[in-house]
């Protein structure tokens, strides 16, 4: 009988050893036409994403041609994912690390990349190439103003590419047994793409290299035609782009699709019901194309796409129902009144609120938790208040004695003894033209039908209702 051991990795002596050799799995749950459908976890990851690969071999290129010296600072223009990899590869070595990043950037990379110090400057989202908020412009003068400083500059570093020239599209083809047909890819720097791409020509010419595209982006379009017009936006991170990298190979492309965020957030979502696999963003997209192209063949083909990062970076985007309904992805039935502007609905559950009976100490628990100022205050389904954290301070600092014993009592009082009982409220069924009077008195407009509690609008949800109807 085997020992179950013997095939365990040995002990790491650093997180850098875990980079690279990553599982692939097939899908079994999905409908994936003739073909045969597998994912290459590269989540697994020592930084969750497969821009560990990139990150270790752009830094240590760098520091065999002496550019980069012991303690130097490493400057990188970057969506996220190889600001990480920069940062779990930087970190171990000493280096000073100083991303420069989109605002669109999950909340979660931005909170990874501070806990590791990393110096973060946001930048716009929305402006391209030759603008000078635009990230990678930024990043390079920045890093010319740093004595002692290199810009990585992953779109245009040879590192980039080899090290998927070298790594992934060798573990690719050994872990398929040499049998590939089709590797499907995404581009954000085009190291994946042209890595892997020139290891399949030298090594599995059969396999075609596919291309998974945001709609937005101007590389599915060049792929089609060889020319391309002015780039939209996308709310998928790390791939898709408004010009064509120094690093991305166009030519290894056989086919090409242009994915919706939709589409990507939706097929992401469906790999975690269907599989147990949390990906990203990105992922989606590859893998929404990955089923198109596996459902158009008319013989059976084994097919590997990426997954590149894990689902975990975007818990509060993606996988957040109130943030799919503010971008319009939850497919919800309009009313043309107030009730379309409610992300979530208090009797569905989507409505942080408290009851009169709870004390403060549970209110003041719920607002914390959740990032809040001021909840509903509600029983048996009827809105009877509300309090906010001035509520809160006033009831527990007030009366004349201030010791800590009675401060600690007095957040046993009840919700009830310390809520705002004059409130204003519209009804449901009424306009959005009723809520800037609502804003100017500086308020959340609480929404109800009839004597039924129904949500709250705040001005971020009127500002996601007028985007999506412009």
């Amino acid at each position: 009988m085997n020992d179950p051991k013997s095939t365990l990795p040995p002990v790491a002596g650093s997180a850098l050893d875990l980079i690279g050799r990553t599982p692939m799995l097939e899908v079994r749950n999905l409908d994936t036409g003739p073909c045969r459908l597998f994912l290459k976890l590269e989540s697994q990851n020592p930084g969750g994403s497969i821009k560990d690969r990139v990150a270790r071999s752009m830094i240590e290129a760098a520091e065999a041609d002496g550019s980069l010296k012991p303690g130097g600072t490493i400057v990188e223009a970057t969506a996220g994912n190889t600001g990480l990899g920069l940062a779990q590869v930087a970190t171990l070595k000493g280096y000073r690390l100083i991303l420069v990043v989109p605002d669109k950037m999950a909340r979660e990379k931005i909170l990874h990349l501070r806990a590791m110090g990393v110096d973060v400057r946001l930048t716009r989202s929305d402006v391209g190439k030759g603008h000078p908020e635009y990230y990678q412009d930024m990043a390079e003068i920045l890093a010319q103003s740093i004595p002692g400083a290199i810009y990585v500059n992953q779109f245009a570093n040879p590192a980039n590419p080899r090290a998927h020239e070298t790594g992934t599209g060798p573990e690719i083809l050994e872990q398929m047994g040499g049998d590939v047909d089709a590797v499907v890819v995404g581009v954000g720097s085009g190291g994946t793409l042209t890595g892997v791409g020139r290891y399949m020509a030298a090594h599995s010419p059969k396999t075609q290299m596919v291309l998974a595209d945001p709609v937005g982006s101007i590389l599915c379009d060049y792929v089609a035609t060889g020319t391309y017009g002015e780039a939209g936006s996308w709310i998928v991170e790390g791939i898709g782009e408004d010009f064509i990298p120094d690093n991305a190979q166009m030519d290894l492309v056989r086919k090409a699709y242009s994915i919706s965020d939709r589409e990507s957030v939706d097929t992401a979502r469906l790999l975690l019901r269907k599989e147990g696999v949390l990906a990203g963003s990105s992922s989606g997209t590859l893998l929404a194309a990955a089923l198109k192209y596996c459902r158009e063949q008319t013989q059976p083909k084994r097919v590997v796409t990426l997954v590149c990062d894990t689902g975990a970076k975007y818990l509060t985007k993606m996988f957040n129902d109130m943030w799919l309904a503010a971008h319009g992805f939850d497919q919800r039935e309009l009313h043309g009144d107030l009730r379309d502007l409610i992300a979530k609905r208090y009797a569905d559950g989507g409505v942080i609120a408290i009851g009169p009976q709870d004390t403060l100490l549970t209110a003041y628990n719920r607002m914390r938790s959740s990032d809040i100022s001021q909840l509903p205050v509600v029983d048996a389904g009827r809105l009877v208040g509300i309090l906010d954290e001035s509520d809160i301070l006033a009831a527990v600092e007030g009366g004349d004695e201030h010791h800590e014993d009675h401060r600690g009592a007095r957040f046993k009082t009840p919700v009830a003894e310390a809520m705002t009982r004059e409130i204003n409220t519209l009804q449901a069924h009424q306009g959005v033209e009723a809520l800037p009077e609502v804003f100017d008195r500086d308020e959340v407009a609480l929404v109800v039908d009839g004597d039924e509690f129904v949500g709250v609008i705040t001005r971020v949800d009127l500002l996601n209702h007028l985007r999506l109807g412009a």
